[in-house]
């Protein structure tokens, strides 16, 4: 809520003197108001800085988690030899393996059956004598009474299909023909072998109004020699931790090789995004800090996250043949600046490339465990951060309330003080017409009296 100026319009010569005083007494009164804006605005200075922090350590957090992840799964990689047949992705594999995937007889298809006859309606040809048939999907059996519908026709058949919710889609199909252009054609929703029919008597096959001819079928293949049979082309249960997906029949003696091996790519990757991460906590903590510190000076959060860093950058193991963060290229300067030498780490042997992986750890142990620790401060929901900046929402919700009530006062005395101030210049022009009028006659007295005007 502002303050609007107000201008003292008197009549006596003392007018610019009143405003000045209103200007005054206005301003010594503003003055806690300004106070109150002041803390305000070092308010929005920390709740600013807490944000950017808490964004910096929420990337150092991921980063970590990364890593950790990579611990845990080995930094596993899932690679398929001929991804044209087959792709594949992990899902929690944690262990290195190769399978031999071949003759794929099948994929995966929806069944999709059309009626065999056409109808010349939509709505006029009956497509049951009595208008009750039975529908099956696969085992699933559904009774349809058309009759009952008052929809004994073509259109009432699709509707009454659809309204199953039985894992199929109906729709009618229109050749063209002159006489009997209209088809009912039914597909299942999923892949997988369920053969579909619509038998006008039900213990009469023959009665069938559907083809046959595509009862839907499974993804049928070998893996390391075994035969396996699924009603999907996406397949998650048969290698642990891993998902394949099939996109064709293999020919011949075609097969693919599924390796799951551990990728020095990825962990490379997370630990320059590791590194990236650091050094702009480090930055922003920095400017927080010394002699021209930020708005968080001396904050307990600030000085919580620089302890955090230097136990992060001197972390190590008691033993092995990776022990420390520089025995695979992670390096610091005399400015506490981290890079990677990325040279040094693709130079390590397989089994320092383990260690390695021993070094990451998991989510709660080794150098991945840190992740959760600086979770704790940048969680948007229950974080130290997101406290602090809760504390300070309140202290401006305070501060707002005051500031409300001390403008609010700061007018009443601006329009009281005006009220006097134009009654003291209404009183002093009185008096100075008064002062006039008596002038003017002690003027006319002394012409009387002496013959002569004041000069």
């Amino acid at each position: 809520m502002g303050i609007t100026p107000l201008r003292f319009t008197g009549i006596s010569d003392f007018s610019d003197d009143f405003q000045a005083i209103l200007d005054r007494a206005v301003a010594i009164a503003r003055l806690p108001i300004q106070r109150l804006q002041q803390e305000q605005a070092q308010l929005l200075a920390k709740k600013q800085a807490l944000n950017d922090l808490r964004q910096s350590v929420a990337l150092l957090a991921s980063a970590l988690e990364n890593l950790a992840q990579l611990g845990e799964r080995r930094a596993l990689a899932a690679s398929s030899s001929n991804t044209s047949i087959v792709t594949v992705s992990l899902n929690g594999a944690s262990s290195p393996a190769s399978y031999t995937l071949s003759e794929i007889s099948s994929i995966a298809r929806p069944a999709s059956e059309t009626t065999i006859s056409g109808y010349s309606s939509l709505t006029e040809s009956a497509v049951s004598a009595d208008g009750v048939l039975e529908f099956r999907v696969g085992a699933q059996r559904y009774t349809l009474d058309l009759t009952a519908l008052g929809q004994n026709n073509l259109a009432g058949l699709r509707d009454a299909i659809n309204r199953l919710n039985a894992g199929v889609t109906a729709n009618i199909l229109n050749t063209g023909d002159p006489d009997r252009p209209y088809y009912l054609v039914v597909t299942a929703s999923n892949t997988g072998e369920q053969p579909l029919q619509l038998l006008d008597d039900p213990n009469d096959p023959g009665t069938n109004l559907l083809t046959a001819n595509n009862p839907g079928s499974n993804a049928v293949f070998k893996l390391n020699g075994l035969t396996v049979t699924r009603a999907t082309n996406t397949i998650s249960d048969v290698i642990p931790g891993v998902t394949l997906t099939l996109l064709r029949e293999t020919t011949g003696t075609e097969s693919v090789t599924i390796s799951l091996n551990s990728s020095r790519t990825q962990v490379a990757n997370a630990l320059s995004s590791l590194v990236n991460a650091y050094n702009s906590l480090r930055t922003q903590l920095s400017a927080q800090m010394g002699k021209n510190a930020g708005p968080l000076s001396g904050d307990v959060i600030v000085h919580q996250l620089a302890q955090y860093l230097r136990e992060l950058a001197t972390y190590e193991l008691p033993s092995g043949p990776i022990r420390r963060l520089a025995d695979f290229g992670i390096q610091f300067n005399d400015k506490g600046e981290m890079s990677f030498d990325s040279a040094k780490f693709y130079a390590l042997s397989q089994e320092e490339f383990q260690a390695v992986l021993d070094f990451l750890g998991s989510k709660t142990s080794g150098l991945g465990g840190f992740a959760q620790k600086f979770s704790e401060v940048s969680d948007p929901v229950r974080g130290w951060i997101k406290t602090q900046q809760d504390h300070y929402d309140a202290a401006d919700a305070r501060l707002n309330q005051q500031i409300e009530v001390l403008t609010e006062r700061l007018q009443r005395m601006q329009q009281s003080l005006l009220l006097k101030l134009e009654q003291a210049d209404s009183l002093l022009a009185q008096l100075e017409g008064q002062q006039a009028m008596l002038d003017a006659a002690i003027k006319g007295l002394n012409l009387v009296l002496y013959g002569r005007r004041e000069s």
